[in-house]
């Protein structure tokens, strides 16, 4: 859980001790009980050192690229049927995946997609140009609105995660149809210690199993409720199929695995982009994204802003901080560079889909508000008076420097 109320900051980029790492969705709670923070060592973060090994030659790419042939040649198929599954909505780095896997290691990818909440219109055309052009097919499950709706504004009044059942959608469903089409590999991107990890996922190539499947009792918790309590919201199991992850004795059965294609090839996020562009014309945004200095990150949903904010509400870091960070690791700015884009953009509020995002989770403006607020903790935030609206009331009480 979360361990510490004294924040500091990475010497190498600029993210706070109180990031969260990676959880069990189906655990997630109030209190945050399932979650762990950054780990450092000397002052700098575990994300970081796990990417420097990316360009300081203590990884072998050559053998690496070896080690994946390998287990492709178990699997790729010789009849031109699906054999690998790549998740992704058309965002550069689901195209470069796709892209990677087929034109290099001969495979042929199935594309599946967890539909956005709702859709901007730079996302649907990205969307469709990654299969118009990308040369793979696509699979898209979009779940009834209804229902995704009041699941969202479940998530967001109970535990300030509106994302997270489409988390859980976007991390199950291409279990689900590996099943379906007897896919054994599914490929994600980077690894999760590139952002931040626990110690026991260094330098692994999969996905630990207890991220995207449950053992057969497993207590399962979905916006803060369990499946009796969704009941009295008009939500049945049957309605979460796609959310919920299997059983693991099922996975290992049909023997599916996760995989990253980020252990095997180098990724660098700024090459996938131009690449993205040059094979299925990916178009950045048509302006810069709130509470950031990018374009082209995660720009397919207008639900997608609220992420971010409510979580730089929960634990005191934002957008701009997560992007920042990457870019510092990766090479493309520096760290005095990171703090002034941090202190421009960290704290800004999501207006342009603000209206959206109420409208969705059906909530009026001053109950967003005291949802907030609700959950701010006194060791990050304090109250420093003034309008309210677009949370102007509110100040970190530590900040980069």
């Amino acid at each position: 859980m979360i361990k510490s109320n004294n924040v500091f900051f990475c010497n190498t980029c600029v993210m706070s001790n109180q990031k969260v790492l990676p959880s069990v969705t189906i655990a997630d709670d109030i209190e945050h009980t399932n979650k762990n923070t950054l780990e450092f060592e000397s002052g700098k973060c575990s994300a970081c050192i796990a990417v420097e090994k990316k360009y300081n030659n203590q990884i072998n790419w050559k053998d690496r690229e070896y080690d994946l042939n390998k287990i492709l040649e178990k699997y790729r198929s010789s009849n031109d049927s699906y054999d690998c599954i790549v998740p992704g909505s058309g965002g550069k780095d689901s195209i470069f995946q796709a892209h990677i896997l087929r034109k290099k290691y001969k495979m042929n990818p199935l594309t599946v997609t967890f539909s956005p909440h709702i859709y901007t219109d730079v996302g649907m055309k990205n969307f469709h140009n990654w299969s118009l052009y990308g040369d793979v097919p696509n699979f898209l499950f979009t779940p009834n609105g209804k229902i995704h709706g009041k699941l969202t504004q479940l998530a967001f009044k109970n535990i300030l995660h509106p994302f997270q059942p489409f988390i859980m959608g976007q991390r199950h469903f291409a279990s689900h149809m590996a099943k379906l089409f007897n896919i054994k590999l599914i490929f994600m991107g980077e690894t999760q210690a590139e952002y931040g990890s626990q110690k026991d996922e260094f330098n692994r190539s999969d996905m630990l199993k207890r991220y995207w499947t449950k053992k057969k009792d497993q207590k399962i918790k979905v916006a803060g409720l369990t499946l009796d309590e969704l009941k009295d919201h008009g939500i049945s199991k049957n309605d979460l199929h796609y959310y919920l992850p299997q059983d693991v004795e099922e996975i290992e059965k049909n023997n599916i695995q996760i995989l990253y294609l980020g252990h095997f090839e180098r990724f660098r996020p700024q090459e996938n982009y131009y690449l993205a562009s040059r094979i299925c014309d990916f178009q950045p945004n048509d302006m810069r994204t709130e509470q950031t200095f990018s374009k082209y990150n995660s720009i397919d949903d207008k639900i997608d802003p609220f992420h971010y904010y409510t979580g730089y509400v929960k634990f005191g870091y934002g957008r701009c901080s997560e992007e920042a960070s990457k870019e510092i690791r990766n090479g493309y700015i520096d760290r005095d560079e990171g703090i002034a884009l941090v202190k421009k953009y960290d704290h800004e509020f999501p207006k342009r889909y603000f209206n959206d995002f109420l409208k969705y989770i059906k909530i009026e403006e001053n109950e967003f508000y005291d949802t907030l607020d609700k959950f701010r903790k006194e060791n990050l935030w304090k109250d420093i008076g003034g309008e309210r609206k677009y949370c102007k009331n509110w100040k970190l009480r530590h900040e980069i420097s």
